[in-house]
Order: structure tokens, then sequence, then C-alpha cells
């Protein structure tokens, strides 16, 4: 459960860092990427119709080897999507976030201010990738890209590039939602939108950076020392945390909130202890806004002289999360202590994908899907509608049968959603049962 918690942690950089922690296609012996035959096999039995929309996400590429949460799985990545070219029913790939990673850094990592020069060396750091992908395109297959948290600030251009045939969706900074099927009956997002510590917040700090750039929430922050502390070997270090000793009541909502944020940090910040000081300028920001470094503890809330609980960056935050809900284009606003106390729980998301989507009644959506949490699901709703989360790619999680996971949603007049597993001996494994149930 730890590994569960931290890798939902680390994702989101608080659902990013506490991971680090059946009917199958058959087994066919692991084709070498680097050179592939013409005839490699489709990856299931094709039917006639090109009616096949893929997803995957959260695969993590990182600018370093020794910075990256996707090593071990991307030769299989690359054969994946080799085999991806010749199954001629599918129609679409789409990357639902989290494509290549600016969080998954330690705090040791040298300042930089050109993040466009960064996700350059990203992309050099995995052309292996980059240029299956190209070939996927190239193949008839359209690609599509939606924003995740981990590359909230990945410009349109340096994507488009890398792989010139790829269409992006955007709507406003750091978030993306894409619309296809048949009927635009499907709609695909990486789901940190709905998330207080991965949505993009050009809001609680703009008085402290004296700008709106800072889009980076908090989860930034969280990912960078939980990074740290994983690659360090995870330390148990002694820290002294302050602590909130006057729990303020359930109706001051205001105070309740920052609480309830004060809370989820504690927890985790007592499991996670990388060797840095608590009072050591860590966090030197020279980018998104942010011109300054901070130690921990500015990042930590704690019990102000006035009563109130709070911290020197993301001050208050429990005040703007109802703006932040509004630039960010979220459809049905809810409130911060529900979506706080959501972080960790995928039930939050699910909820999420009902209302903004499928019980909405502006919207005309069959099938939700989400990435972000690494938690493969599948929940039929009721009435031929789906919520889905694909799953991860990442090397390392407490639930390798989970690991390498993909969604395919089928479009017609009454679709279908599965999920899939590409195992590392190359067979495609349907995990649909075993993760449609409402546990974990």
């Amino acid at each position: 459960m730890k590994k569960r918690i931290l890798s939902l942690l680390l994702a989101s950089g608080l659902v990013f860092s506490m991971a680090l922690l059946t009917v199958g296609c058959s087994p066919k012996a692991a084709v070498s990427p680097e050179n592939a035959p013409e005839d490699t096999a489709a990856l299931w039995a094709v039917g006639g119709a090109k009616d096949k929309i893929v997803v995957i996400s959260d695969i993590h590429l990182g600018i370093e080897d020794k910075y990256t949460e996707t090593l071990e799985n991307k030769p299989l990545l690359i054969e994946f999507l080799q085999r991806l070219q010749n199954t001629t029913d599918v129609r679409e790939l789409v990357i639902a976030g989290d494509f290549l990673d600016e969080w998954y850094l330690p705090v040791y990592y040298p300042s930089y201010t050109d993040v466009k020069q960064f996700y350059k060396n990203v992309i050099a750091n995995n052309q292996t990738v980059i240029d299956e992908f190209n070939n996927v395109m190239d193949s008839g297959i359209k690609v599509v890209y939606v924003p995740g948290n981990h590359d909230i600030t990945l410009e349109a251009d340096i994507l488009q590039e890398a792989m010139p045939k790829i269409v992006q969706a955007r709507d406003v900074k750091g978030l993306g939602a894409y619309y296809t099927g048949d009927r635009n009956e499907i709609v695909i997002e990486h789901g940190h939108r709905y998330d207080v510590f991965s949505a993009p917040d050009t809001v609680t700090n703009a008085e402290l950076c004296g700008n709106d750039d800072t889009i980076f929430p908090a989860g930034y922050f969280y990912a960078r020392y939980a990074a740290t502390w994983v690659l360090e070997g995870k330390p148990k270090v002694e820290k002294n945390l302050p602590v909130v000793t006057n729990v303020p009541d359930e109706s001051d909502v205001d105070q309740y909130g920052a609480y309830t944020y004060y809370s989820i940090l504690k927890d985790i910040s007592t499991y996670m202890t990388p060797n840095e000081g608590l009072e050591e300028k860590i966090f030197d920001m020279r980018i998104a806004g942010f011109n300054d470094a901070y130690t921990y503890l500015d990042f930590y809330p704690t019990q102000q002289k006035d009563g109130t609980i709070s911290a020197v960056l993301f001050k208050n935050i429990q005040r703007t999360w109802d703006e932040r809900q509004k630039l960010n284009n979220v459809k049905i606003p809810n409130g911060f202590i529900e979506a706080v106390s959501g972080t960790l729980d995928w039930k939050y998301f699910f909820k999420q994908a009902k209302t903004q989507y499928l019980e909405n009644p502006n919207e005309n959506v069959d099938v939700v899907v989400f990435g972000h949490t690494h938690g493969p699901k599948l929940q039929e709703v009721g009435n031929g509608k789906y919520y889905v989360n694909d799953g991860t790619w990442v090397d390392n999680l407490d639930k390798p049968e989970e690991n390498r996971t993909f969604a395919v949603i089928t479009t017609g007049n009454k679709d279908t959603a599965a999920l899939y597993k590409f195992a590392q001996d190359g067979s495609v494994i349907d995990i649909s049962a075993s993760v449609n149930k409402e546990t974990d």
C-alpha cells in the first residue's frame, strides 16, 4: 500500500510520490526494437473496420537515464509501437499526458532557466521512442497528445518540431481535453485538472513572485522532494517538522481546508525523509515565474502568529482553488476540502469523470479516459457508458501485473472499452475484468 501511495504522490507530485515504491493473445518472442521485421505481428487479430482508439499515458521519459521512471520498459514501449503500426483497425493513438517529465528530478539537479532546451534534451535522450511514434504516424495512425502535469510547461512548438504530424489537444496552458469517436462521444484528458496538487496554479504564488506565470502547482515541489528521497535510497532521517496543535472546527471551512492540506503533507513528509535539511534552500527555482531559492519549511504549512495555517509557498492555498478551477476550465467546480481529500483516492477521479462528463447534461460523452493516478481502472457506469484509467508504463510498480497498460476504445453506435497489459514476452493480456471493481 505504501508503494501505491508513493506512486500516486510522484504522479501528482503528490499523485507522484508515495508507486515507487485472464484472456490474452498468444505469447510471442520479444522483437528487438532496433531491428523489427516488416512483418512484425499486430497486437491482436485485426477487424475489418478502422474503429479503435488506443490510449496510453504516464510514460515519464526523463532528461537522463538516471532521472527517468521509464528505462527498463522503454524497449517494450518501442516494440508496442512497432506492433501498433501493423494493427490496421487502430484509428488513433492518444498520449494522455505525462509523456515527457520535468518533475522527476532530485533537488540537487542543477538549476536551469531555459525550459525549451530542457525538453529538447529530454527528447534527445529518448530519440528512439520519438522516432517510433513518428513511424506510427507515418503508418497512417493519427497520434494525439494531451498535456499532463509532469509536462505542464512543454510548449507546443517543441513537441511539434520533434513529432511534426502530431495533433495537440490543448485548452488552457498545461491542460487539454480531446474529444473523438464516431459521435465525438469519447473524451480523453490526463485528469490533473481536478487535482489540487497537480492542476496549473498561476494564482497562489502570484503575489510572492510578482507575476502570474507561476504555473507549477504544489505537487511539483513535493515531486522534486520525493524524487530526491527515492534517488538517495529512501533514507530514514529524523525531521523536526512543525506541528499544528490547534485543529480547526470543520465548520470553519477555510481553516479546516488549510488543516486538511497540512495533514496530507504531514503524513507523507514523515514517511519520505531525504538527507537534505528542512532549512536548506533546496528548491532553486529560476523557471515558470519563480526566481528565488526556497527551503522545505517555506513549502510546509504551519500555524502562523495570527492562528491561521499557511506557508510561504502556496500561502492560503485553500482560498485560490475556486479561481484556479475557473482559469483551468473546470466545467462543474467542487470545494477545496473534497478536492484535497481526494488526491490519493482513485474514486475521486472517477467521481469527477461522472460529474464533468458522463452525468453532465451539457455533455454527450459515453466514455471518459484519464491517466494521472498510474492505476488502471475500468468502470461501466450503465447505459453503455464507461470510465477508464489507462494506467502507466513506469518501471517499478508495487503491482507489476498492472504495468505497461493501455486502453482500447472501439467506437460505433455503441462503444466498448477494454484495458490491456503488454507483457514482457510480447503477449497482450486483457485485464479488464481484474480492474473492473471499486476496491483498492
